[in-house]
């Protein structure tokens, strides 16, 4: 029975993973949503945390990202599913358990910072995207990047709050339906 069960939450890892590389695929066609698309591609991992913990969360996440860089027609979703989107609804588990609300808003600001400075600074590098994109935004001037990561957090928060509202409806909606498989 245990084998059973490890091989169904294998199953639904890689399921999710597929579902991700899919996803991420179809962003080409539509290449205005290269923040949206690998934002909604991490809550695919929503139910293999749940059913499955953060190994096989990770795994998925690890799967998929591979694919996504090897696959994804826009390199700079793959990059942004890499290096954010990919494993935050996997972390979102582990800075749950940090009860002090400046500590968890602080674990998960630096995370996100980290996170959307080093894509900036690889699309640049990496993907040859003009420095000028992030430097020539009117009304702003020299200001833009620092504008630009403001923004970014503001929506990053409301991203936040749009994932905790979606893990509470899969344990409230799906959960039990699914348990019974895993």
């Amino acid at each position: 029975m245990k084998t059973r069960k490890s091989a169904m939450k294998l199953a639904l890892c890689g399921m999710m993973a597929a579902l991700t590389v899919v996803l991420m695929l179809f962003e080409g066609l539509v290449s205005v949503a290269s923040v949206a698309v690998p934002a909604i591609a991490g809550c695919l991992l929503i139910p293999v945390v749940a059913h499955g913990g953060l190994g096989f969360g990770f795994a998925a996440y690890g799967a998929a990202g591979l694919l996504c860089l090897l696959l994804a027609p826009d390199r700079e979703a793959a990059l942004i599913y890499l290096l954010f989107f990919g494993y935050y609804p996997v972390l979102y588990a582990v800075l749950s358990k940090l009860k002090k609300p400046p500590l968890l808003w602080g674990a998960k600001l630096l995370i996100f910072n980290a996170a959307a400075i080093a894509e900036a600074m690889l699309a640049v590098w990496m993907l040859g995207v003009p420095v000028e994109e992030f430097t020539s935004l009117p009304f702003v001037g020299a200001w833009g990047p620092a504008v630009l990561l403001a923004l970014a957090n503001v929506v990053f928060v409301l991203y936040d709050r749009v994932l905790a509202g979606l893990i509470t409806q899969y344990y409230r909606r799906f959960y039990d339906k699914m348990s019974r498989y895993f």
